[in-house]
């Protein structure tokens, strides 16, 4: 095993492809694939699945490629610090639920972590998604939300994926509304007083299930929806319709603005916030890092 092979599975990884690594590594595609076939017969497992379809990480090779990319990453230190070498592009992805939070941590990390050159991800996408992302190591951090409802089916499936889930917060459901929304001067707000307003929610594609709704309450039946895919419509067509979602009521006035605002939600529910990741796999030094900086946006 050596570390130019371990570099090279971490760049088939990156781009999903064994084509399009080759020309990123300068090299042939079979010599590439050939190397790979190599260590996969050294180390005596199988690390990408190979189908009609293309490759995918298997369940051993995305716990394998969680161990190399921190082999990779102190053997870059060592080369930074002892032979002056130029850093690698570094390289993160994080696929989320529309969360501003998130957002804000992601911000943090690339203000603190950034160097001259890195190429990372930031995926606000719907939840079925999430979790292939982090299944197939496309992103190496999802983050979403459970609650007595969807947990059984959503657990199920992070279990099937070898990913575990770890709690960042509990939250009481808030709607987010303008300001200028008659509802905006109350405490708090019933539910049966939201009849009369459009009800906004995320696309989820053809995992449309409720259980993979990213708003609470999902079964309930509104006169008037309207479903969107990016959290910048969601917000225009809050103030411009006056409408609502039902979210955490955490909220960034540094990137929404003070025209939208939560106000508790009168019911029994609760939302855990939580990020995913691959089961036996350790968080890169960029995993770590965007998880302490979640804690922090959290907290701010």
């Amino acid at each position: 095993m050596t570390l130019q092979q371990l570099k090279y599975v971490i760049e088939v990884a990156n781009r999903g492809s064994m084509n399009e690594a080759a020309k990123r590594l300068f090299i042939s595609q079979p010599s590439l694939s050939n190397a790979i076939k190599e260590l996969e017969k050294e180390i005596r497992i199988t690390i990408f699945e190979r189908t009609n379809k293309g490759i995918s990480l298997s369940k051993e090779g995305a716990e394998f490629l969680g161990y190399a990319r921190q082999v990779i990453d102190q053997s870059e230190l060592l080369e930074s610090r002892y032979l002056n070498a130029k850093p690698s592009p570094q390289h993160f992805s994080v696929s989320t639920q529309h969360y501003a939070f998130a957002v804000n941590a992601f911000v943090n990390l690339v203000s603190e972590y950034g160097q001259e050159e890195y190429e990372l991800a930031l995926r606000e996408t719907k939840t079925h998604e999430i979790i292939q992302d982090v299944k197939s190591q496309r992103s190496e951090i999802g983050i979403l939300y459970l609650n007595e409802f969807n947990s059984k089916v959503i657990n199920r499936l992070l279990k099937d994926a070898n990913l575990k889930f770890t709690s960042l917060f509990t939250a009481k459901p808030h709607i987010f509304i303008s300001i200028h929304n008659p509802l905006a001067k109350q405490s708090m707000v019933k539910i049966d007083q939201l009849q009369d307003y459009p009800y906004l929610s995320f696309e989820q594609g053809e995992y449309n299930s409720f259980h993979f709704s990213e708003e609470i309450l999902s079964t309930l039946s509104h006169p008037k929806s309207i479903r969107v895919n990016d959290r910048a419509t969601l917000f225009n067509l809050l103030i411009g319709l006056n409408g609502y979602t039902i979210s955490t009521g955490v909220l960034s006035a540094d990137l929404n603005g003070n025209e939208i605002i939560p106000v508790p939600l009168d019911c029994d529910e609760t939302i855990n916030i939580g990020w995913i990741s691959h089961q036996n796999t350790p968080l890169s030094k960029l995993g770590a890092a965007y998880i302490d900086a979640l804690q922090l946006a959290i907290t701010d």
